[in-house]
């Protein structure tokens, strides 16, 4: 039995001074500590922030190239005196500034977002990359926000809240450019409470009429579905963002229509979904399971996102026939389908050279390579261990040493960090071996150990081989139940 408690709040939020409890929280004793205070004004329309720097500070910037044409004012708020910008830069002489007061043009920048031409009146969002100006993040520094905003207005950002202090947030330097949703106005928020990890789970509004509540059941049962590889969710304060369309203009057959996972100073799961289709489907679709499971591992450098995204891949199918969404069958279909593309995609480059690359084409190479690897790796750590050691308990242990992760990973870093939880080296091996050869992993032969058996593309599995039990071991259920079933 899994246990989800659900902490429905319709908080006002509003951007103001931060409290003491935020200053005393600890922190290492070399790490810089900045403090910003935001608030806006009741028609959400102008932002004004007070930011306290650790030390003076000379190179503060935002994000954004647009950010410039929002920014209404800045000044030294020690002495009173303007500081210019140079297009996402400010301009600050001598030994630095103490402390920065600045204004944005909230509805403009509001404005400037398309996303926000879908949206119910009662909310819009404003990424961060806009309105945030702040010095350079390294190692264990921060950023501690404390917001104030209207009453019977919410806020919502990518980043951890401490919970000590209401409507308080830490900002870390993290390895993407900050581009994650943050959202002003009332929408649906929840917290739920996945094997100890409070997962907020934050809807937008397209309509007043839009049922939150099965959109938020889905998305719980996906979250557990994610526990179903080490028992825990990967990330304890984790974000994910329901962007529901009806009606849309780009026809798919799945409900999700897009996502990805940010990694801004905390880790967004964005979801974009096709409000209109039925809930069922959205069970059944394997979109919202394959970013979850990206938090299973940390950023990796762009020319070993296959890694990432194959890892992914692999635990889609996996978890949703752990889950009871896919049956054995169904689940080796679509493993078997997927490494096929990425056999035969771009077979000239190798994984890297593809991932770094523009090569046209190369999308299922970049998305199967590593879930080939995956599957190799687990496959011969639970033969080699009689069922002991798994792909899921190598990155158990990495997830208790190393997540959730503020900065970039290698792929030589990855897998040499996972070859430290065993006893004989295993996945440095396997880089070694593929990571810059052309072609594809030949994973034929272990799919016919593990008894899938192929006939005209079509999956029959076998009970009679080699390793049949390990293959039954990959994907037997582990639960059944739960929202939509």
């Amino acid at each position: 039995m899994r246990t989800i408690i659900i902490q429905k709040r319709r908080q006002a939020v509003f951007i103001g001074v931060l409290c003491v409890a935020l200053i005393g929280i600890a922190s290492p004793a070399s790490a810089a500590i900045h403090i910003y205070t935001i608030e806006v004004d009741a028609a959400l329309s102008r932002m004004e922030v007070v930011a306290r720097f650790a030390a003076p500070a000379n190179a503060i910037s935002a994000r954004s190239r647009d950010a410039g044409r929002f920014l209404l004012d800045a000044r030294d708020c020690d002495n009173g005196d303007q500081i210019s910008n140079r297009g996402r830069r400010l301009t600050i002489s001598g030994n630095g500034i103490r402390c920065l007061s600045y204004a944005v043009d909230l509805r403009s920048a509001a404005q400037a977002d398309q996303r926000n031409d879908l949206l119910h009146a009662s909310n819009f969002l404003v990424t961060p990359t806009v309105w945030m100006w702040r010095p350079r993040l390294g190692g264990d520094d921060e950023i501690r926000v404390q917001f104030r905003l209207p009453n019977d207005v919410q806020v919502s950002v990518p980043w951890r809240p401490i919970k000590t202090t209401d409507n308080a947030y830490l900002l870390n330097a993290s390895p993407q450019s900050g581009s994650a949703i943050a959202i002003f106005g009332h929408f649906d928020s929840s917290v739920a409470n996945i094997a100890g990890t409070d997962l907020r789970i934050e809807l937008l509004r397209v309509a007043e009429d839009i049922d939150a509540a099965p959109i938020v059941d889905w998305i719980q049962e996906t979250a557990y579905n994610i526990t179903l590889a080490y028992g825990r969710f990967p990330n304890p304060a984790a974000r994910i963002v329901v962007f529901p369309i009806g009606n849309t203009p780009w026809p798919s057959d799945s409900p999700v229509l897009f996502g990805r996972v940010v990694r801004d100073g905390g880790e967004t799961v964005e979801l974009l979904i096709d409000s209109q289709q039925p809930m069922q489907s959205f069970y059944e679709d394997w979109t919202a399971t394959h970013e979850l499971s990206h938090m299973m591992l940390p950023y990796l450098r762009a020319e070993q996102r296959w890694i990432g995204e194959g890892f992914a891949q692999y635990y889609q199918n996996v978890l949703l026939a752990r889950a009871g969404r896919y049956t054995e069958n169904y689940a080796w279909q679509k493993l078997y389908d997927g490494l096929e593309r990425g056999r035969e995609s771009v077979p000239g480059l190798s994984p890297n050279a593809a991932a770094s690359g523009d090569e046209r084409n190369s999308r299922m190479k970049i998305y199967w390579s590593g879930a080939a690897l995956a599957l190799m790796a687990d496959v011969e750590l639970r033969q080699r261990s009689h069922g002991k050691e798994s792909l899921d308990t190598v990155l158990d242990q990495f997830q208790r040493c190393c997540l959730p992760s503020q900065r970039t990973w290698s792929g030589a870093e990855l897998f040499t960090t996972f070859d430290s939880f065993l006893e004989l080296p295993l996945f440095m091996n396997l880089y070694r071996q593929y990571a810059d050869a052309a072609g594809f992993p030949n994973v034929r032969p272990l799919l016919g150990q593990l008894g899938v058996a192929v006939d005209d593309g079509e999956v029959r599995l076998r009970s009679d081989t080699e390793l049949a039990e390990i293959r039954a071991a990959l994907t037997a259920q582990r639960y059944t139940g739960g929202p939509g079933k």
